[in-house]
């Protein structure tokens, strides 16, 4: 036996996709604008998860643009096929499906197959008995939604024959029926999805067909899995788009994404992964069938394989030549703005500033990714509660800054950063906080982006360690020589300004080390000798 805890991957990573390989399980999920994309999971007994990769790097041209945080990758499928990996998914920042391909899933995947002939979002990959693949997508017609279903060509990675529509959704125009997957099992096909969008309404529903371009039949039962009867102070909430799996044992499972609100219905993790058992009752999938929601822990009749998950605390080692896999950026890094050497991390203040205003998608310059970007290294928040400190060198010229940053998305963050005015050296923390009329990637777009000093204290020159404790939606930033030399410059800091909703996002927060010459050239770097977070 071995005992599930939800969620199984904590943290922003949400969008979870599943497959078995023999004794062994691969999970991807969506990462947004964060780079490397697509994080890649294995297990031998579906609690125990490790990072063991990513598929999308500068290495197979990924491109991903550090814009407004919520776009980039999302709505990956991973699935085996006659002895390689398939990974479809949309990345908005070419507005194109992809497919990237692998042997083994810690790669090294393929160049990213374009696939214009693909439409809609949260496109999926289906293989028959008789070795014909399928898509399956989202498209609108005539001012609706429409699950459809295309016969794929894997050698010239095409859609051929006809388009069918297959499913509309179980409930009468429902909001946002997307993500779907299909399944085989005992003569039906199992067409499984989303709806009521990615928040409170969230739901799993399902239908099935005995052929598989048919017009499938709903499940009376529908919704199979949702929360929302919960209410918004439920520790979980948000509940959906889910993918099912058969364990060696020939039990059930599904993944699905999930939040865990704090202090409210704040949900600045983000969504995040869990699991629960699925049963079969008159040829159905019931999800978490005994209690009707998503447990905090669940016993499964599977031997247990212990391995390298995320540790806790996480400490970055910097003696190595790369960095640790936990470590993300923002955007494809283009730019050569960081290097390891010295047992350190060095960031070039690049000119992009922290808060700078979003630009529309429209507007994007079509070269934008090779002088854009933005000087940040950082590593999800996993838990309600934790701290993350720094040491760092940096002596800041003119309007130059670096230190610590939470970062939310849209120029929504708080930073504990070094600056300097009339030649003294001061810390302070910054609120930057962003509103947004219309989305960016509509017509007319607009946002405002303000910023605020909540407090400022005088430094020595030389080295400073910066801490952040964040403590459910309290935030108190620190400051200090060493890290047993503590000054607390600002206390009581209200977290909850970091939860997506108010940008009506859908991102969780990063934690990272930054430098910034606010708008002009510069050949200063900041030295950061430790990062390390510890969840509580």
């Amino acid at each position: 036996m071995v005992t599930v805890t939800n969620p199984i991957i904590s943290g922003f990573y949400p969008d979870p996709s599943i497959c078995r390989v023999d004794e062994d399980y691969y999970l991807v999920c969506s990462s947004f604008e964060l780079y490397p994309g697509i994080p890649i999971f294995h297990s031998k007994d579906l609690a125990n998860w490790e990072l063991i990769g990513h598929a999308l790097t500068v290495d197979n041209d990924f491109y991903v643009r550090a814009n407004s945080y919520t776009g980039g990758v999302m709505a990956p499928t991973i699935r085996y096929h006659n002895g390689l990996f398939y990974i479809i998914v949309m990345n908005y920042s070419i507005e194109q499906n992809i497919i990237v391909t692998a042997e083994h899933p810690s790669g090294p995947w393929s160049t990213p197959h374009l696939l214009p002939d693909v439409p809609g979002i949260d496109a999926s990959l289906f293989f028959d008995d008789d070795d014909k693949a399928y898509i399956i997508g989202t498209i609108e017609e005539d001012g609706k939604r429409y699950l459809y279903l295309n016969e794929f060509e894997l050698a010239g990675m095409s859609c051929i024959g006809e388009r069918h529509l297959i499913w509309d959704s179980a409930l009468r125009n429902a909001s946002a029926p997307e993500a779907p997957h299909l399944y085989k099992r005992g003569g039906y096909y199992y067409l499984v999805i989303a709806e009521g969008g990615t928040e409170y309404f969230h739901a799993v529903t399902v239908a099935r067909s005995k052929v598989i371009n048919g017009w499938y039949e709903g499940y009376a039962g529908n919704p199979i899995l949702t929360h929302r009867h919960l209410g918004k102070q439920a520790a979980i909430t948000n509940i959906g788009h889910a993918d099912l799996v058969e364990a060696t044992n020939g039990s059930w499972y599904a993944v699905m994404l999930g939040s865990r609100p704090v202090g409210g219905y704040y949900k600045n993790l983000g969504r995040e992964t869990f699991l629960c058992p699925v049963t079969w009752e008159d040829d159905w999938p019931l999800l978490a069938s005994e209690t009707g929601k998503v447990e905090s822990t669940y016993e499964l009749d599977l031997p247990e394989f212990k391995v390298k998950s995320f540790d806790n605390p996480f400490i970055a080692d910097f003696s190595n030549k790369t960095l640790a896999p936990e470590l993300v950026f923002w955007g494809t890094p283009y730019q050569s703005f960081w290097t390891l050497e010295n047992n350190a991390l060095y960031l070039a203040c690049l000119p992009r500033p922290a808060g700078r205003q979003m630009i529309s998608l429209s507007e994007d310059a079509p070269d934008a990714q090779y002088h854009d970007n933005f000087a940040f290294i950082g590593c999800r928040q996993r838990h309600d509660s934790y701290e993350v400190e720094t040491q760092l060198s940096f002596t800041p010229q003119d309007k130059e800054a670096a230190g610590l940053l939470i970062l939310q998305g849209n120029n929504h963050h708080y930073r504990l950063e070094k600056v300097q005015e009339n030649g003294l050296s001061f810390v302070q923390v910054v609120r930057c906080t962003t509103q947004i009329d219309v989305p960016i990637y509509r017509p007319h777009f607009k946002s405002y982006t303000s910023e605020e000093v909540l407090a400022k204290q005088e430094v020595a020159r030389g080295n400073l360690s910066l801490k952040i404790v964040q403590n459910k939606q309290t935030i108190d930033f620190y400051v200090g020589t060493n890290t047993d030399s503590w000054s607390c410059i600002l206390s009581g800091a209200d977290g909850s300004v970091l939860g997506p909703s108010s940008l009506n996002g859908m991102t969780g927060v990063t934690l990272g080390m930054f430098a910034t010459a606010n708008g002009k050239e510069s050949e200063n770097k900041a030295t950061f000798t430790t990062f390390a977070y510890q969840g509580k």
